[in-house]
């Protein structure tokens, strides 16, 4: 067995080398303009996932703000990241409440998920798990851009998440606990408890800001709207049954007024309990698949992943803002045991009987830089440069045989870009830009397994370079309103895992494979706003292609890649309302419709699946602080009725509606969250709409009950 252990040690000395530093320079004098300063950065005022310090209101794009109440709201419910971001955004899928996301899309694309910027999807061999790399109780908000993105780089199609975690708050010593315990309301009993604690420390000491955090959870077994264990997913990993921790570090110095350095150290770790078994469904006659206590094969799946950044960010060099960011992630995602037909070998087992699972493995190293002079022409003119860096090794193995199933694949990206934001008139501002990839593969020779004929692949070094770009415009004509227009090109990397453990002929090489070639998508977009400071409407259209796109199929439990051309179009609606000081509401709506070139005749003929495109959906929440001390919170989430080009993916819409009640109490806050409050018994998208399988015909979680109690102090 080939040793996984990580290079993870240096990050921790970094740390304790930064922390006691900060005892050395913190009783340093704090000017008042350094204060400011750091005030601004604790209180996110522009788009930073931009790139160009914009504002939501002069992006031409549709972005999204996640504020920390919606983010606490939403963990008085669930701790299921996905489920959290499917919630606040309509044009998210429905979350498949597994271990697992592939399938999982923001506007029928797979999206550029990032920590405090710094990318966390892996563009070789996507796991599906990018979603469950962080507890969101580390997350204090969440910029998401929708729709291609240039500016951002590999991996963007969809758009951009940039989770940002939480920042120091004012004083020297800030802390808090909290704990919760999650039970289903159809049966209490010590195997279908959850509970989860956190801690967490934080300050400023002169030119020093600090934060820790940690946080524990461990969930028991779920069970759907009719009281009966959910069907575990002992393969690509699940929620259910598993154990979670997560430790996050972050130390900053202020040199000046103006110049500012941060370090974080962000560790996740999720793992299967490996106490149940899944006990196959029917889906022709409506026969979900549930769950019993049993030992699966195999080891249990798990994601560990480690992701360390330093920062330093110069507000005032010679009139320009310099942000410059170093990042290092290492990922590691253990899939369960199987016996499918791809992990045979005569040479090994009798075929059909032996089981293996597989390993994934990436480490990531990258830089981000960029400039922004924004006071040129009598502040009409902005300009950013930027030059970014990934550097990426990844590979996948099958873990009980030390047997190559993905070869180790080193991917070099360099990537200079250019963005302009003029403003002629006051009502007017125009924005263009363009960003140059390079993208190199190198790969080395390999044997492909037993059940791709165990053929032998020459190695290669195929490369690419693609220049994107974007052209924006927001009108606002009269006071309140503005009209906005973008078109922008996503560039990324397809599934180069897929691709390479695939081949089944003699005498193929890596530089010959059509399929490493990368998936340019094209996205127009346009769309009008409202705001008057009580009422913010928005209302969109958009349109996003790919001449070579990809899409899965599945054959035998196993996913193949297929290049063809594709085309989402969808529109968006939002309102938000601020009834009262102490009343708010919102309701979103999106819907979306993707086609496809089944046939390579250059006509969009098929209808994406479930696997690709989101279902219609309509959101809507209402909060209430009805005294200093008191708080509600009530959201319902609908899912319209689907149609596919197969009639046995049809998809069987449903409501779930949620609701949380909160008080102050004398000493420390407690709350009261009910999810799934109609006890709604369906079976989840993913499983009607992706895939026909028995196997994974999953039941959703019926009604639960969070009790959580914190305290700050």
């Amino acid at each position: 067995m080939r040793s996984m252990k990580r290079q993870v040690f240096w990050p921790t000395v970094t740390l304790a080398g930064l922390v006691a530093a900060s005892q050395a320079y913190g009783q340093e004098a704090v000017s008042e303009e350094t204060q400011n300063n750091r005030e601004n950065s604790e209180q996110t005022m522009v788009v930073t996932a931009s790139r160009t310090n914009t504002t939501k209101e002069d992006s031409p794009q549709t972005v999204r703000i996640i504020t920390e109440e919606e983010i606490n709201q939403q963990l008085q419910l669930t701790s299921d990241s996905s489920q959290i971001l499917s919630n606040l955004l309509p044009s998210y899928s429905p979350s498949r409440q597994k271990m697992s996301g592939s399938g999982e899309t923001l506007r029928g694309r797979t999206p550029l998920i990032l920590i405090d910027g710094i990318p966390q999807s892996n563009p070789l061999r996507p796991t599906g798990r990018e979603a469950h790399v962080i507890d969101f109780s580390m997350v204090e908000q969440i910029e998401v851009i929708q729709g291609a993105n240039a500016t951002n780089g590999v991996g963007a199609a969809g758009g951009v998440i940039n989770l940002i975690t939480k920042r120091p708050e004012p004083g020297s010593l800030n802390q808090y606990v909290e704990a919760q315990i999650t039970t289903p309301t159809s049966e209490l009993n010590s195997d279908t408890i959850s509970y989860r604690t956190n801690y967490g420390v934080s300050g400023n000491s002169g030119n020093v800001d600090y934060l820790f955090s940690a946080s524990l959870e461990d969930q028991g077994l779920f069970l759907d709207g009719n009281g009966d264990p959910v069907g575990v997913d002992n393969t690509q990993g699940d929620l259910m049954d598993s154990r979670s921790f997560d430790i996050l570090g972050k130390l900053a110095y202020w040199f000046d007024d103006n110049q500012r350095l941060q370090f974080t150290l962000n560790h996740y770790n999720i793992e299967g309990h490996n106490n149940y078994v899944s006990v196959t469904g029917d889906r022709a006659n409506g026969v979900v698949t549930t769950s019993e206590r049993g030992t699966p094969e195999g080891d249990a799946p798990y994601n560990r992943v480690w992701t360390t950044g330093l920062s330093y960010d110069h507000y005032d060099l010679a009139g320009m803002h310099l942000s410059a960011q170093v990042y290092y992630q290492d990922y590691e995602a253990l899939f369960g045991a199987t016996n499918s037909a791809t992990f045979q070998d005569p040479a090994i087992a009798p075929v059909g009987t032996f089981y293996d699972q597989t390993m994934a493995a990436t480490s990531k190293f990258g830089t981000k830089v960029s400039l922004t002079k924004d006071d040129l022409w009598d502040e009409r003119l902005k300009l950013t440069l930027g030059f970014d860096t990934l550097f990426d090794e990844t590979e996948q193995y099958l873990y009980q045989t030390d047997r190559t199933y993905v070869p180790p694949t080193e991917y070099t990206d360099l990537s200079p870009f250019l963005q302009v934001d003029l403003r002629p008139v006051d009502s007017l501002l125009l924005s263009a830009g363009a960003r140059y990839e390079y993208a190199k593969l190198s790969i080395d020779s390999y044997q492909t397994v037993a059940a791709n004929n165990g053929v032998s692949v020459e190695g290669g070094d195929p490369s690419f370079n693609e220049t994107l770009y974007n052209f924006g415009v927001v009108w606002k004509p009269v006071q309140h309103w503005s009209l906005f227009a973008n078109y922008a090109e996503g560039f990324s990397i397809p599934d180069v895992g897929r691709a390479l453990r695939g081949i089944n002929t003699p005498g193929q090489s890596v530089d010959n494979i059509e399929n490493l070639s990368p998936i340019v998508t094209d996205n127009i977009e346009t769309g009008v706003r409202f705001e008057n400071g009580r009422l913010a409407a928005e209302l969109s259209y958009y349109v996003s292609s790919s001449d070579f796109g990809s899409r899965l199929t599945e054959v035998d439990d196993v996913f193949y890649m297929q290049r063809q051309e594709t085309e989402i179009k969808g529109f968006e609606a939002s309102v938000d309302y601020q009834f009262s000081d102490q009343h708010s509401g919102r309701l979103a709506y999106s819907r979306m419709e993707g086609r496809y070139d089944s046939n390579d005749d250059g006509n969009l003929d098929a209808k994406l699946s479930g696997l690709d495109v989101s279902p219609d959906r309509l959101t809507a929440s209402w909060s209430a602080n009805w005294t200093d001390n008191l708080s509600t919170f009530v959201q319902a989430n609908y899912a319209f009725d689907e149609t596919f080009d197969e009639a046995d993916r049809e998809f069987d819409g449903y409501l779930l509606m949620d609701a949380a009640v909160g008080y102050q109490l004398p000493v420390g806050r407690v709350n009261v969250g009910v999810s799934n409050l109609l006890d709604e018994q369906y079976v989840t998208y993913y499983s009607q709409s992706a895939l026909v399988n028995d196997e994974r015909y999953f039941a959703g979680r019926g009604r639960t009950l969070t009790l959580g109690y914190r305290l700050d102090f």
